[in-house]
């Protein structure tokens, strides 16, 4: 073909596929709340560094290790991380990807998640918990966004991969997954009630 699309940016979202699964985000979700309750390093931190919201990604971090409602999910999630490194062609050298971390985060009104990455991880993710109605999607960053030069910007028709961002909205039982180089964001949560998630990382080494 004259035209190729190269280097593409996969991302993975579905449901956990399990009949279940509401029964599952309520016992989760209860877990969610007792957490941010008991996590007394968590809330300070948060204070400082989440204003608003609460995460227990520097203090309570290796949740799939303390709950067994976590480590169920932990086994839920595992398919699809296999399935994903699959889709993107990773060469593990016979290792496998193990999850290293998996915490919280609660987003009640104009709480907001600042652009990041995942550094020393090859695959994260989150999986939603709770989304109210009009709660803020998760955004991605075209990784290509600073190198772009002299570049008009894109027709409002364009196809979504050849957006400058990509977002995906949030849905209480969906899991989204990306390669951890991948820069996102969360826009504050416009609305009254708590948008909640669990995030994790997956590693190979």
């Amino acid at each position: 073909m004259p035209t190729q699309s190269l280097f593409p940016t996969l991302i993975h979202t579905a449901r956990l596929a399990d009949k279940d699964w509401a029964a599952f985000n309520r016992q989760l979700l209860s877990e969610c709340h007792q957490l941010a309750h008991d996590d007394l390093a968590g809330q300070r931190w948060s204070a400082k560094n989440y204003p608003g919201g609460y995460t227990s990604y520097n203090s309570v971090c290796r949740m799939q290790q303390m709950s067994p409602t976590f480590a169920a999910l932990e086994r839920k999630l595992n398919r699809h991380v296999a399935s994903y490194a699959r889709a993107l062609a990773l060469d593990l050298e016979g290792r496998q990807l193990a999850m290293t971390d998996c915490w919280v985060n609660i987003m009640p009104q104009l709480v907001v998640h600042g652009l990041h990455l995942h550094p020393l991880s090859t695959i994260s993710g989150t999986y939603y918990v709770q989304t109210p109605k009009g709660c803020s999607a998760i955004k991605f960053e075209d990784p290509r966004l600073d190198r772009f030069m002299a570049a008009p910007p894109r027709r409002s028709d364009c196809k979504p991969e050849q957006r400058p961002w990509f977002i995906v909205p949030a849905e209480a039982g969906k899991l989204v997954l990306f390669e951890s180089w991948l820069r996102h964001e969360v826009a504050p949560n416009p609305v009254k009630t708590e948008r909640i998630s669990i995030s994790f990382n997956y590693n190979w080494f």
